[in-house]
C-alpha cells in the first residue's frame, strides 16, 4: 500500500469537515451560562494532546508508529468508509442542532431538548460520529500512536459529555431523564423503546 495514496482522502474528509465546523459555528444563540475553566481544561487538555498525536506523532518513530493491524487494502477501505460515515453523521447532528450548538459547555437563552433525527438514536451524535471516523482513522493508520491518540479524545469526549448531562438534568430534569431512559448516550440501540420526539442540547 503506497501510505501518501491512501492517507491523502482521509485527510481531505477531516480538513473538509474542520472546515464546515469553523463554518457552522457562527450565528448561534447567546450564551446565558458556561463552564467554569477548570471544568474545561479537564476534557479539553486530553483532546488536544490526542489531536497534536494524530497531527505529528507519526513523526516519533519507533515502536510509537509501529503498526498493530495488518497493511491490506480491505482494512482501508472500512476505516476509510467508516471516516466518511461518522463525518456524515455528525454533520447531520450539527445541522439538526442549530442554534443550541457550541463549543463549550454552556446554557443557552431559549435553550431547547432536541430529540428528533440523529437525537432520537442516541443523546450525543456528534461524538458518535466522531468516535466513529477515529476509530475508522486508526484502522486505516493501523499505528500504535493514532490508538493512543483515539483513547484520550474517548476520554475527553466521555468527560465532556458528563458535564453536559449534568447541565441538561439541570435544566430538563424530567424531560431530560426520561430522554436517557429511552435513547442511548452514544451507541444507537434498534431493540430499546424509544420515546416520541419532542423538544437537547449537544455542544461541541
Amino acid at each position: 500500500m503506497r501510505d501518501g495514496i491512501h492517507i491523502a482522502p482521509i485527510a481531505v474528509l477531516w480538513l473538509a469537515w474542520l472546515a464546515y465546523w469553523m463554518i457552522a459555528a457562527r450565528g448561534g444563540k447567546p450564551v446565558q451560562r458556561e463552564e467554569p475553566v477548570w471544568s474545561r481544561l479537564s476534557y479539553l487538555v486530553p483532546l488536544m494532546v490526542g489531536a497534536l498525536l494524530l497531527a505529528f506523532g507519526r513523526a516519533f518513530g519507533g515502536w510509537f508508529s509501529g503498526r498493530f493491524m495488518p497493511h491490506f487494502e480491505v482494512i482501508y477501505w472500512v476505516g476509510t468508509i467508516m471516516v466518511a460515515a461518522g463525518i456524515a453523521f455528525m454533520v447531520w447532528a450539527r445541522l439538526h442542532l442549530g442554534g443550541n450548538w457550541s463549543g463549550r459547555v454552556t446554557l443557552k437563552h431559549d435553550h431547547e431538548l432536541i430529540r428528533t433525527g440523529p437525537y432520537a438514536l442516541v443523546r450525543h451524535p456528534i461524538y458518535s460520529g466522531l468516535l466513529l471516523g477515529l476509530l475508522g482513522t486508526v484502522i486505516v493508520f493501523g499505528q500504535w500512536v493514532v490508538a493512543i491518540a483515539f483513547v484520550l479524545i474517548a476520554a475527553a469526549i466521555w468527560r465532556k459529555s458528563r458535564i453536559e448531562e449534568r447541565y441538561l438534568a439541570e435544566i430538563f430534569p424530567d424531560d431530560y431523564a426520561r430522554y436517557c431512559a429511552d435513547v442511548p448516550a452514544l451507541v444507537p440501540s434498534f431493540f430499546r423503546h424509544r420515546a416520541a420526539p419532542t423538544a437537547n442540547s449537544e455542544r461541541r
